[in-house]
């Protein structure tokens, strides 16, 4: 058992001390997540990647809802908390910048491929909705693409955290690219 998923347990059974020392060894990656999700957001975001960091780490650690099987497992949750916190935060935001122009973002993730949308608030929120549409037809769709495009996670992370192959994620992926692409278009 790595030290990370030993002080997981820990939290899990209501360790609190052991959220202060969990911070240095994962943090790097949780940065890593944020920094991807918010290279996709527009120039004039308010919110900055250490800003996002915190906000989702206070809800990854709250004990009533803190329980991790793994290194890989928490970093799936910290991929969904980053998306509600960016989703949060969208909204919030909407009724100011209704016409705000937006970068562009890649529904496909880090691949950079074809399909883009606005990363203005409503269009995130346009996205996240159409996700969750999704999840409601077909759930392991809905979370791979929230594992790969919200929280950056290669196709062997998000297979290990899914517990499924490779190719699954791969079909997976081409799928729930393409369903998005074709509503959100």
């Amino acid at each position: 058992m790595t030290d990370a998923t030993a002080l997981l347990k820990r939290i899990t059974d209501g360790d609190q001390d052991a959220i202060h020392e969990l911070v240095p060894l994962v943090y790097g990656e949780l940065r890593r997540i944020a920094d991807v999700q918010m290279a996709r957001q527009a120039e004039d975001h308010t919110l900055q990647p250490t800003a996002l960091v915190h906000e989702a780490f206070m809800k990854l650690t709250n004990p009533d809802s803190a329980t991790f099987e793994s290194r890989t497992h928490f970093l799936a949750a910290a991929a969904r908390a980053m998306r509600s916190v960016l989703i949060d935060h969208a909204r919030a935001n909407a009724a100011a910048k209704r016409d705000a122009p937006g970068r562009r973002i890649t529904i496909e993730g880090v691949e950079g491929l074809a399909g883009s949308i606005d990363a203005t608030p409503e269009r995130i929120l346009s996205l996240d909705e159409e996700l969750a549409h999704l999840g409601r037809f077909d759930e392991p769709l809905a979370r791979i693409v929230e594992l790969r495009f919200f929280g950056g996670l290669s196709v062997e992370e998000t297979a290990d955290v899914l517990g499924v192959s490779r190719q699954t994620i791969l079909r997976g992926w081409r799928t729930a690219r393409a369903w998005l692409a074709a509503r959100i278009a």
